[in-house]
């Protein structure tokens, strides 16, 4: 390949009579000087393959004349580029890998020769990574390691002993050791387990671009393959053995090029070799690659959304290639004779593939046909290569007039109804391209990302991930799984609609709006097109628009609260409609980040399902009044202390100190576990602390029985967040007589419940000690925040509703996550006379939104505007100070 001239021109030859120190400064400059020269280039606009190669004749001069320093004379040694050095892969941050390769084992002339070479090689500060050997232990390192034997096959002479690297290159061939065939499946066995490491996706939130599916490793797999069955020096030389058309050719470099410009900046920006696509630099590079926030998009969105789609084709391009090696390194006889299916379609080496290259020009209603056969033949492994090529050409002819075929609707409401292999169905159809052509709306969201710490993945992954949650719902084998949800499943009485809904759900993402509404519409709008019934089209278009009520509901209001449920259960409207959305959520759910998902959230929605259905099976007219409930739970919690012999009246007596929220926001298992916990203990032994580390709730409960104190709520907030514990939900009362009754329920960081009997004892130790001790001016916790919150900016906003069921003021809280927020909040509650009653709280990636209802020290409603800007004020001032010092 010709570059014309190179960073070299305007530097001045090596003068070997340089004193060492003067020779250690005429390199250093060299770099610097060449370093700053290829970033001007890069201004300037000079392609980065250019750029590349540059650096790549910088580095080999500055090898050269330091060999020649000090092995120049040295008959038997060759010195050799190998890895990506040897492709002439070099990015300002990328290791030096070199061979010093020798006739024999060398002798302290030699070996005193390759100290100082090396020594002066450090000293210029390159990051050189090297081996010194001789064509022996090239055979066997490489025999024994395939990593060792793909840096062989990359390796580059510079200078020295050129009959040395040919006896090399000549002892490392296929015909001397890891055939193409061996080579190609231990290849192929590491990019797996590679893909497995790196979280088998492309769509991670801070993808590795050189490591993860589609990076740039998927593309030098292809070259290493290339080169050591053909013997192929360029990716072009793929075109001219009929493996790849011209068109995917300029595609793989197109996308090799855009993922060279990205570890290219990403190198000079850190100043190091750094291939993740930290949240750190995301920002910064989306600017310096030209994109603007727009009212819709953020600008770091428009970034990552090129740079998932680019690996989202060469991903495709992998799998594809690698097939068609496969079969081409294979014998003839193990191929064998391919086996109809029906006129258009045929099985061959356990792959499917087309009868003929025109079935598709044909016959375009065959490009859905493919889906279906894949469906009701489940021991076909996917689509042959070159039917996967053909599909690429011919998705065109998806259009309006194939969107509005009867036969195609039918095919695709029968992919959407076939008992099995709807998952991999979907997401062979978005990775071919049919399902953007299909729906158009989808291709909107191919590679879309959100900027924040809940979405871990694109909404097109996100989207496939949940319509997997889905089908596991009703498969037998996952029972276990979710109980609850697959008996509810297998009730659903039309679960394409439930899919359809699934689909749908996110597919207005970035488009401006509400998305659930716009989506609504084009939900509607598909199910019309597709003959469904009115009836089944209002159902998933309603699906669509509330698909996150009965999350939002459940993380952020009081499900305790029978207004609640009825409020929630009067828009749910019949059971039917709360099973499908039931399903929905917890799908959903998961599919946003399943890390995040926990028993916590999953107990509640569970709580949340189970008290909808009840009020919706007594009728919405026939509410429970409050007092009715609360004679329910003191009944049930008397029969459960029973068990454990307590006295009925001693238990009433006690009860008459309790207000009546303790039995309206309780579970009748909580009321009597806390009521046995109070009464076997006595006052002088106050504080009381027990934990529990299994509830119904999905979490651990912290229950506290102690004299009401100063800070009470901010001291036992501050230590749980300093041990580590997520508070997932916070009840606090007080007693007519002053003690206070309150109960945590939390989780470890990890989402993981509390159960190691060591650390349950650890908090209780440490939450005595910091309730007896002196009240301390300053509870900041100092446990470190995460990196990746320190990237969003987050406003904290205050706003305040009145609950006038429950004599009480609702404040809602949102703002940056942050170490010890709950200790900073009841610090201010007790500055102001406010008392919290109760909290729900929910953080949403880096985002806190929490709810606190909260009422005066005479437990009434905050009615005073002036009281509550005060109480805002102060909270704000209050966090944003927090804010300055963890940030």
């Amino acid at each position: 390949m010709t570059h014309g001239a190179s960073l070299l021109a305007a530097t001045a030859p090596f003068d070997a009579t340089l004193s060492p120190s003067d020779s250690l400064r005429f390199f250093k400059d060299r770099l610097r000087n060449g370093k700053e020269a290829l970033y001007q280039h890069a201004d300037a606009g000079v392609p980065v393959t250019r750029l590349v190669w540059e650096l790549s004749e910088l580095i080999d001069a500055v090898l050269r004349d330091i060999w020649t320093l000090h092995l120049g004379d040295a008959p038997d040694a060759a010195l050799v580029a190998v890895g990506g050095y040897g492709r002439r892969e070099l990015h300002p941050g990328s290791d030096i890998d070199i061979l010093i390769l020798i006739a024999a084992e060398p002798g302290p002339p030699l070996l005193d020769a390759v100290e100082r070479l090396m020594t002066l090689l450090w000293d210029t500060k390159l990051d050189v990574g090297h081996s010194v050997r001789t064509v022996a232990d090239c055979v066997r390192e490489a025999q024994a390691n395939v990593t060792v034997m793909t840096n062989l096959l990359e390796a580059r002479w510079l200078t020295g002993s050129q009959t040395l690297f040919q006896q090399m290159r000549a002892a490392t061939a296929p015909d001397q050791l890891w055939d193409s065939a061996q080579f190609f499946l231990a290849k192929t066995h590491e990019q797996r387990a590679r893909w497995l490491k790196y979280g088998d996706t492309a769509y991670n939130l801070e993808p590795n671009i050189k490591e993860n599916p589609g990076g740039l490793r998927d593309i030098q797999m292809i070259g290493w393959v290339a080169k050591r069955h053909f013997d192929a020096e360029t990716l072009h030389e793929l075109v001219d053995h009929g493996f790849l058309t011209e068109s995917e050719y300029q595609t793989l470099i197109a996308g090799q090029t855009h993922l060279w410009r990205i570890r290219f900046a990403l190198h000079r920006l850190t100043g190091r070799h750094e291939d993740r696509l930290l949240f750190d630099y995301q920002r910064t590079l989306a600017y310096q690659f030209g994109f603007s926030d727009g009212e819709n998009n953020l600008a770091v969105e428009q970034f990552m959304q090129q740079y998932y789609r680019t690996v989202q084709e060469l991903n495709q391009l992998n799998e594809m290639l690698l097939q068609l090696f496969g079969e081409a390194i294979r014998q003839p006889d193990e191929i064998g004779p391919p086996t109809p299916i029906n006129k258009r379609f045929q099985a061959c080496c356990g792959y499917l593939e087309v009868t003929s290259a025109h079935v598709f020009q044909r016959t375009p209603i065959a490009l859905l046909e493919v889906f279906h056969i894949l469906q009701t033949h489940p021991e076909l492994e996917g689509v042959r290569a070159s039917t996967i090529r053909l599909i690429r050409e011919n998705r065109h002819r998806i259009d309006d007039a194939f969107r509005a075929d009867l036969r195609a609707r039918s095919l695709f409401m029968e992919i959407l109804r076939e008992p099995q292999g709807l998952t991999h169905a979907m997401r062979r159809m978005s990775r071919y391209g049919v399902l953007s052509a299909y729906i158009p709306a989808f291709a909107n969201i191919v590679g879309r990302m959100q900027y924040d710490l809940l979405h871990v993945y694109t909404v097109d992954e996100h989207t496939l991930t949940l319509l997997r949650n889905l089908r596991r719902f009703i498969i037998p084998k996952h029972d276990e799984e979710f109980p609850l949800c697959s008996a509810v499943a297998r009730r659903i009485p039309k679960l394409e609609l439930l899919y359809l809904a699934g689909l749908f759900h996110d597919i207005a993402k970035g488009r401006g709006g509400d998305h659930s509404v716009l989506g609504a519409r084009d939900a509607w709008n598909f199910c019309q097109l597709h003959d469904l019934s009115a009836f089944d089209s209002r159902l998933v278009s309603w699906l669509v628009e509330q698909h996150l009520v009965m999350s939002m509901t459940a993380q952020r209001k009081d499900i305790s609260d029978p207004e609640v449920i009825q409020a929630f259960a009067a828009l749910i409207g019949d059971p039917t409609r709360l099973d499908y959305l039931y399903l929905l959520t917890v799908a959903d759910a998961r599919a946003t980040n399943p890390g995040r998902w926990n028993s916590w959230l999953d107990a509640l929605l569970r709580e949340l399902y189970y008290a909808t259905r009840r009020a919706l099976v007594r009728g919405l007219d026939n509410s429970q009044a409050q007092d009715e409930l609360i004679v329910q739970k003191q009944a049930e919690g008397l029969r459960l202390l029973a068990r454990h012999g307590m006295e009925a009246d001693v238990c009433q007596a006690l009860w008459q100190r309790f207000n009546r929220d303790f039995f309206l926001y309780n579970s009748p298992d909580e009321i009597a576990w806390q009521t046995r916990c109070i009464l076997e203990t006595q006052l002088d032994a106050l504080p009381l602390i027990e934990i529990r580390p299994i509830t119904a709730r999905g979490g651990s409960e912290i229950f506290i029985y102690a004299q009401d104190a100063d800070r009470l709520f901010a001291r036992t907030t501050a230590t749980l967040d300093q041990m580590g514990l997520n508070i997932m939900d916070a009840r606090v009362m007080t007693t007519s007589d002053g003690l206070v009754v309150n109960s945590y329920q939390a989780l470890d960081l990890d989402g993981a419940l509390l159960a190691d009997p060591e650390r349950i004892a650890e908090i209780r130790e440490q939450l005595i000690a910091r309730l007896t001790g002196p009240v301390r001016e300053n509870l900041r916790v100092t446990r470190t925040p995460s990196r990746q919150h320190r990237h969003f900016s987050i406003e904290t906003r205050v706003c305040f509703a009145a609950d006038e069921p429950n004599r009480r003021t609702i404040m809602r809280l949102t703002t940056l996550d942050r170490p010890g927020l709950l200790a900073e909040v009841g610090a201010v509650f007790e500055q102001c006379g406010i008392r919290l009653q109760n909290a729900k709280i929910a953080t949403v990636g880096a985002e806190v939104d929490d709810v606190f209802f909260i009422t005066t020290t005479e437990d009434t409603p905050i009615t005073c505007e002036q009281a509550l800007a005060c109480l805002r004020r102060e909270i704000y001032a209050r966090l944003e100070e927090q804010r300055s010092v963890v940030g």
